[in-house]
């Protein structure tokens, strides 16, 4: 496939076809009903408050947590262990490390390859859990959502030890903004590696192919 000089929506549903999101297992019901949630999204949909909400939605969160609600049952929030915080504070630029966790959790992240995917699903304090994989259809998403996409060219929940690159504020970029010649140049294997919708896609079963439970 021959690679343009400009990225485009049609061009990343030529290229990834699919889309794959890792969610707890038993959660596909509730997506059905209430749409992929960010981490800020589930906290208000659970009318979790300040200041419960802030050790889980700005800053590092070393187990998963549990949420309960009355009326929508509980939920599961995962940790991002492999956040290094020492490592974090070292390459973080243009924003506190509070907001860089809000960052995060204000969006629904998705990976463009099963390979990815599998990455995340085998890591040590996932693989013996359950999840549901949702599988999703990147042209009907991308038709619908292409303005609200934001993609980073890396995987901006793991900081490892030996990071020496940078991240913070423009690490998420729309796909007109996003530095598509340097990314090819770079890595052209792997030229994107996130793509995320901010807050949340309520009608998220519209494009869900499949679910699988692993």
């Amino acid at each position: 496939m021959k690679v343009p000089d400009r990225l485009t929506a049609d061009y990343i549903a030529e290229r990834w076809p699919r889309l794959f999101h890792m969610a707890e297992a038993g959660s596909w019901p509730s997506i059905k009903r209430n749409g992929l949630l960010s981490t800020s999204a589930l906290l208000d949909l659970f009318e979790i408050r300040r200041p419960a909400r802030d050790p889980i939605e700005s800053a590092r969160r070393p187990e998963s947590v549990q949420i309960k609600h009355p009326g929508h049952g509980s939920a599961w929030i995962r940790d991002n262990k492999p956040i290094n915080a020492t490592v974090l504070r070292r390459t973080l630029v243009g924003m506190s490390e509070p907001e860089w966790y809000r960052t995060l959790n204000s969006r629904v992240f998705f990976w463009l390859t099963e390979a990815r995917l599998h990455k995340l699903r085998n890591a040590p304090p996932y693989r013996k859990r359950r999840h549901d994989i949702l599988i999703l259809d990147t042209r009907s998403l991308l038709g619908a959502y292409a303005a609200e996409v934001e993609l980073a060219h890396l995987n901006t929940g793991a900081v490892y030890a030996a990071a020496t690159y940078t991240r913070g504020a423009g690490t998420f970029c729309s796909i007109d903004d996003y530095a598509w010649t340097e990314r090819v140049r770079i890595a052209r294997a792997q030229p994107i590696v996130e793509l995320t919708i901010p807050y949340s896609l309520p009608d998220a079963a519209e494009y869900v192919l499949d679910v699988v439970t692993r």
